[in-house]
């Protein structure tokens, strides 16, 4: 943050108003929040400056000979009063933070409950996250916007891989160089449900001059965010936007190549995520032969990913190829003994 003799001769010199980063990054995040708790993220993130900008205008009230008197026989400062008014606003913010996180806690728990992988979408700001979960899913309540920190909420979309399993794709913040500490540590929170998430996808503007200085900045943070390092040692690196660089050849091994905006790259998007997910979800791909007269296909069919259904009339049984988790398939065998599992 500048401080005030800088941004006043700063002001005297150019004879325009001048703004400091952090104050411009809260003011596009305040223009861009939608929901209770990115708003009250921000409130939080702006504290430290109205803190700053209290005892600033107590240092020129001390000037005048006036900032260190008590106020009215309180036996409080004029400073000392702001700094509690802001210190009691911190405590109902974080407490109402708490609250969130305790809901979105539950949130979490309800989808490991029903075991659907989640992909967390990283990236730079503006990198095109939002637009490669629409087509990567479909959804047309998405509306991705070209702007700076569109997205200021954590939100989950489904959608399906090739082998049909439901996936969740988590849609996330995006960051920024030299990001404010305190901007950091205020969304910190929201991005607690990257590190439970089965798998990220690290998107990146390959059209952008500055997209290495970018990578740079989002493996930073990640590592800052104490993300475990399974999940750091598996990201998807996704080179977006390829439609805007003519003739663009990665130089990276294993990234995928992608134009959200055109759909270029999303079937081999969708193979790498489907390998990725079962091998670290512990999922497998297999056969199971059932009887049709009892109730497993239809048990299947709730409890897992069914691919395909191989009818045997002669005999009223099937070879049902499913995708299932270590736990559904447990309880496959122990509800259904008789039922054959192939590999």
């Amino acid at each position: 943050m500048l401080s005030p003799v800088a941004k006043k001769e700063l002001e005297k010199a150019w004879g325009v108003k001048v703004f400091d980063r952090y104050t411009i990054v809260l003011h596009i995040f305040r223009c861009n929040a939608q929901t209770k708790e990115a708003k009250l993220q921000i409130a939080l993130a702006e504290l430290p400056l109205l803190r700053t900008n209290v005892r600033n205008e107590v240092a020129q009230l001390d000037q005048q000979r006036g900032g260190s008197r008590y106020i009215m026989g309180s036996g409080e400062t004029f400073m000392e009063i702001q700094l509690r008014l802001l210190k009691e606003k911190e405590v109902k913010i974080q407490k109402a933070l708490r609250k969130l996180k305790k809901n979105r806690s539950l949130l979490r728990k309800q989808r490991k409950k029903y075991e659907f992988p989640i992909i967390s979408v990283m990236g730079y700001t503006n990198c095109g996250k939002t637009t490669l979960i629409k087509a990567l899913t479909g959804d047309a309540k998405l509306q991705p916007r070209d702007q700076l920190f569109a997205t200021l909420d954590i939100t989950a979309h489904a959608g399906y891989l090739p082998s049909r399993l439901t996936v969740l794709y988590v849609d996330t913040i995006g960051f920024l160089s030299q990001l404010p500490h305190n901007l950091v540590e205020s969304f910190s929170a929201t991005l607690e449900d990257v590190a439970c998430s089965d798998l990220i996808l690290h998107v990146r503007d390959v059209s952008h001059p500055e997209t290495s200085l970018q990578k740079k900045t989002v493996l930073s943070v990640l590592k800052n965010l104490n993300i475990p390092n399974h999940l750091l040692e598996s990201i998807i690196e996704v080179h977006n936007k390829v439609d805007l660089v003519d003739r663009y050849q990665p130089t990276e091994q294993n990234a995928i190549v992608t134009s959200a905006l055109l759909g270029h790259g999303l079937k081999e998007l969708k193979e790498e995520i489907e390998e990725r997910v079962l091998k670290g979800t512990g999922k497998k791909i297999m056969t199971i032969k059932i009887n049709l007269s009892g109730p497993q296909l239809s048990w299947l069919y709730k409890e897992a990913v069914v691919q395909e259904v191989d009818v045997a009339p002669e005999d009223n049984t099937a070879k049902v190829r499913v995708i299932i988790s270590d736990s559904a398939l447990w309880k496959c065998k122990r509800l259904f003994p008789q039922s054959s599992y192939l590999s």
